[in-house]
């Protein structure tokens, strides 16, 4: 009785070692393509002066739903690049060990100075390794390859005015007009 199941078995067993391979190949052996959202890590970022984008306004702080982001601000202080008093963040903390990747402090930022990386995040072997520090997070900027998404970016995206043609001013229909009958 146990004989035709162990030759049915065997007979697949053959069959399937000469077929070829569907396996996609892992990241360790090859590079895998990534989609454009994919995002995995976050960066604070500077201007194109280099004064720090972060004007410690806790939008980021209040909008997170698994509340992970901890923000101390300075108050309002001189900038030494342009001159104005503008807000500082003292400290920035954010816990990677509860966030669940919504992108919601990357959307209400109003400075877009917190952004998302497309970068692969090496393992943690600690609980601390996934706590990113204000310093982990200005390092994470050089890394490159920010996502796609900016809080300016969703801003536009929500814009009811977005793809909307803009209608022609009345004079130019009149010119327009007089135009065809020269013609």
């Amino acid at each position: 009785m146990a004989l035709f199941p162990t030759l049915e078995a065997m007979t697949i067993a053959i069959k399937t070692i000469f077929t070829r391979q569907t396996t996609e190949v892992l990241p360790w052996k090859g590079q895998r393509t990534r989609s454009p959202r994919y995002r995995s890590t976050f960066a604070l970022l500077h201007d194109e002066h280099g004064e720090e984008l972060c004007i410690g306004c806790k939008m980021c702080e209040k909008i997170c739903p698994s509340d992970i982001i901890k923000l101390v601000p300075t108050g309002r202080q001189e900038s030494p690049v342009t001159g104005k008093k503008r807000g500082y963040c003292s400290d920035f903390t954010l816990d990677l060990n509860a966030c669940i990747f919504c992108e919601l402090c990357v959307q209400v930022c109003p400075e877009d100075a917190i952004r998302m990386l497309r970068t692969r995040q090496s393992p943690g072997y600690s609980r601390e390794d996934l706590v990113l520090t204000m310093d982990r997070l200005y390092d994470n900027e050089s890394l490159g390859l920010l996502s796609w998404g900016s809080g300016t970016n969703f801003m536009d995206a929500q814009d009811p005015k977005r793809g909307l043609v803009e209608p022609e001013p009345e004079e130019s229909k009149v010119e327009k007009s007089s135009k065809d009958v020269t013609t």
